[in-house]
């Protein structure tokens, strides 16, 4: 299983000269072992920047965030980022790209590269380079890479971002069986109310920059989610008014 993630008193000011900019402010936040929690909010109100800090890659600060009670002070194996860049070496091949970084013995990295490439549908794929690939797939090999470590905490940085609709929604269904087979705590920046509602147990909408966790919505819906679902469009409506502060969405805006 994942880790449990305690968030508590946040703060994170960016200074430029003389100023400070206010980007997160008082973030309390637990996340359960197995969570799939979606961060939502506008571009600039630190989302990523949050995300950051759990991975251990901005210490700089206030505030505390433990994993399993042990305080987060830098990257580790257990915990793993996918970005919206994919950033695969283009001199490597997949099965190269994948390996890279693996911390075990070389029998079992060639056994581990493996069965990734088929938990993410690479099959067949294996020598072939970046350049060579679509840009589902190569989010499908930054994925990949991101567990061979077999990290029990996956954080996922608008990582369907760059790729066209129809591609998204299928990265979509890849990372819940993911999600599923390995059973992750996954956390997922987004500002896509549609992704975030067809992925996660909870969406954590933030404020503007330097306002905070504006509401947390839980959504109890079963897997696999149909979009055109009255339920479905329920919680996305509930998404969307606390979103933009809109007392009344309508439901037509949607069909």
């Amino acid at each position: 299983m994942g880790n449990k993630i305690e968030i508590k008193n946040v703060n994170k000011n960016f200074f430029g000269g003389t100023e400070a900019t206010e980007v997160l402010k008082d973030i309390n936040l637990s996340i359960e072992e197995g969570e799939f929690i979606c961060l939502l909010g506008h571009s600039g109100c630190g989302k990523s920047t949050l995300l950051r800090i759990i991975a251990g890659l901005e210490r700089n600060y206030e505030g505390d965030v433990t994993i399993d009670e042990k305080k987060v002070e830098g990257p580790s194996l257990d915990k793993a980022v996918v970005f919206q860049d994919h950033r695969l070496f283009p001199w490597f091949t997949v099965e190269q790209n994948i390996a890279y970084g693996y911390a075990g013995n070389e029998e079992e990295k060639e056994e581990r590269v493996k069965n990734l490439i088929k938990l993410v549908g690479l099959e067949s794929f294996e020598k072939k380079y970046p350049n060579q690939l679509s840009g589902g797939m190569s989010q499908r090999v930054a994925i990949a890479r991101a567990l061979i470590n077999q990290p029990s905490l996956l954080l996922l940085d608008e990582p369907f971002g760059a790729l066209d609709a129809l591609t998204r929604i299928n990265m979509q269904k890849e990372i819940l069986k993911i999600w599923k087979n390995q059973k992750n705590t996954m956390l997922m920046v987004t500002h896509d109310i549609d992704e975030a509602v067809a992925l996660s147990s909870r969406i954590v909408i933030l404020g503007q920059r330097g306002s905070g966790i504006k509401k947390i919505v839980n959504v109890e819906l079963s897997y696999p989610r149909v979009r055109s679902s009255d339920d479905f469009t329920l919680i996305r409506n509930k998404v969307y008014k606390n979103f933009f502060d809109e007392e009344n969405v309508a439901l037509e805006y949607y069909l």
